[in-house]
């Protein structure tokens, strides 16, 4: 809101079942799309469907802009959880390596000293 606008509370209870009506029919409109395609599932383009059929369309662009960030920031976190997880199975495999490679040594002083045992004998 701009500055020194002050909003009662009815108003603001007003608004917010509004908002809520308005978020109930968009649903509805949406669910309709949904069906017609023959899924239970609402989509983004329903979505973007419904608010041209409830003649607002002049949403249609920013929601479109707004789904292709959110899209793209998804995108993103994936691939950083997809590295993050390469990352951690890399470290694992070290690890796993450094004990095999510990194991071994540890088998092979124990071959030593079995040798030895054997040549004194």
């Amino acid at each position: 809101l701009p500055d020194g606008v002050n909003i009662s509370k009815e108003a603001r209870s007003a608004i917010s079942r509004a908002a809520s009506v308005f978020v109930l029919y968009a649903t509805s409109c949406a669910n309709n799309f949904a069906m017609k395609g023959k899924r239970k599932t609402l989509n983004a383009g329903d979505v973007l469907s419904a608010m041209e059929e409830m003649e607002f369309q002049r949403f249609v662009v920013p929601l479109k802009e707004s789904l292709e960030v959110y899209r793209r920031e998804q995108k993103g976190k994936k691939e950083a959880r997809k590295d993050k997880d390469k990352k951690a199975d890399s470290e694992e495999q070290d690890k796993s390596r450094e004990e095999e490679n510990d194991d071994d040594d540890e088998r092979m002083e124990e071959e030593e000293q079995n040798d030895e045992e054997e040549v004194d004998n």
